[in-house]
């Protein structure tokens, strides 16, 4: 019985590195699948992985239709078992319910990655609507860490190392050092992504804002 599924994870837990890999494995056993993306940090209609890996996908836009997509392939007789829909959380809240029916009606599995939240701690809208019509949501097992040392729940958007919270909802960054060479059309270096733990994501406290004095191992502010 066909399912959709919902993996989610913080920025950097490996999503798009577990996309590729039910891929690899899905094919390995002579299924048959599409691979969809929207915005990917390679700024390419592909699934990267931050580990080197990259396969080319379908872009999804505001007007892509999963149905037509598979519909369309098994009118030409070609077969289509399963979906791989990676940065699921920039879809719309229409196209998950059309996942959600290609899955009811069509009999192929659709397995979903993306954040939950975006950096003002809110649900994106694909994101919202997988929770509530996927058969099961999984959090990745792969944590990502605060500069803190605890675990990271939350993704903060940076800019010049201070953390934001105002700003469009979607705009492609990477979690990278400000010296670290960005691909051509990407927003400059000063922006990026930072994974914090509640308690600094709270209190706005960046690993760019925070130093390490040896007087009892205590953490404080820059300034202070």
């Amino acid at each position: 019985m066909a399912e959709l599924a919902f993996f989610t994870g913080t920025m950097d837990s490996g999503k798009s590195t577990l996309a590729l890999q039910m891929d690899y494995n899905h094919r390995a056993g002579g299924r048959r699948g599409l691979l969809f993306t929207r915005h990917d940090r390679s700024g390419e209609a592909a699934i990267t992985s931050r580990l080197g890996l990259r396969t080319p996908a379908i872009e999804v836009t505001g007007t892509t239709s999963f149905w037509d997509e598979v519909v369309t392939r098994r009118t030409h007789a070609a077969e289509v078992d399963y979906l791989i829909c990676d940065e699921a959380q920039f879809y719309l809240a229409a196209q998950v319910e059309e996942l959600a029916r290609v899955v009811d009606e069509l009999d192929a599995d659709v397995y979903a990655f993306g954040i939950s939240t975006d950096f003002r701690g809110r649900l994106f809208e694909g994101s919202r609507r997988l929770v509530e019509l996927a058969d099961r949501v999984e959090v990745l097992q792969v944590e990502t860490l605060c500069w803190c040392g605890r675990r990271a729940t939350h993704n903060a958007r940076t800019v010049g190392g201070r953390m934001v919270l105002e700003g469009d909802q979607v705009l492609v960054a990477d979690i990278a050092a400000p010296h670290e060479h960005r691909h051509e059309g990407q927003v400059p270096a000063e922006v990026g992504y930072e994974t914090l733990c509640r308690r600094h994501y709270m209190a706005g406290q960046t690993a760019a804002h925070v130093r390490i004095l040896h007087e009892g191992d205590q953490l404080l502010p820059f300034g202070d």
